[in-house]
């Protein structure tokens, strides 16, 4: 029976920590599956913010009336940073001072999936926001990080400040809703099996086996 190719198309924000967190499962999933150097992982657009304005806005007075006031964020935060510890990524969400429109790194990590970069890039980005407070909404960080992710500085600056991406971006995005996605991360095998958030190691492994054999 012919071994069949891992595709695995993941619907993510990157101002979501359980992102991040999906990623280093997945991750772990496919080392653990030996499929990590032959698995395509593409990074779909799925903005939790759709109607942020440009500049973004505070993020504690954002988190604080999304989620009740500064005793519930700060619980949700202890439990999300508990959780990162064990896969290896350390939250520090006091340094995030705003909460970015994100259409921007999305049409960057879209741009990066054409170089062969867009892993490190969407590496970049999650690190940059999560670990680093960086405002991921404004062109200059996203530039820089885009840099350090190993893309060209001058084709970056053209791309933000064009309008290259934008219609396959705000299509992709509409696909994902299409699909009934309503949340994120969400993990797609092969266009066959769907998973919803950052689920177990080995739920993603059995997943996996179950598409490869």
């Amino acid at each position: 029976m012919t071994r069949q190719a891992l595709t695995i198309d993941v619907y993510s924000d990157v101002v979501c920590p359980w992102c991040f967190i999906g990623k280093r499962r997945l991750e772990q999933a496919l080392d653990t599956a030996k499929e990590r150097d032959s698995a395509r992982v593409i990074w779909r657009p799925f903005q939790l913010n759709p109607t942020m304005p440009k500049a973004g806005m505070d993020r504690r007075v954002y988190l604080e009336a999304k989620f009740g006031g500064p005793g519930e964020l700060k619980a949700i935060q202890d439990r999300v940073a508990a959780v990162g510890i064990g896969v290896g990524i350390e939250f520090t969400f006091d340094r995030i001072a705003r909460t970015p429109n994100t259409f921007d790194a999305h049409r960057l990590m879209w741009f990066a999936q054409q170089q062969g970069r867009q892993d490190a890039v969407v590496e970049a980005l999650f690190h940059g926001y999560f670990a680093e407070g960086f405002n991921i909404g404004e062109a200059e960080l996203l530039v820089s990080l885009a840099e350090r992710a190993g893309l060209d500085r001058d084709k970056v600056i053209r791309l933000l400040q064009s309008e290259e991406g934008v219609d396959t971006v705000r299509q992709e995005e509409a696909r994902g809703h299409q699909l009934g996605i309503r949340g994120v991360p969400y993990f797609i095998l092969n266009g066959k099996i769907g998973l919803s958030g950052a689920q177990p190691v080995e739920t993603f492994v059995a997943a996996i086996k179950q598409i490869v054999g």
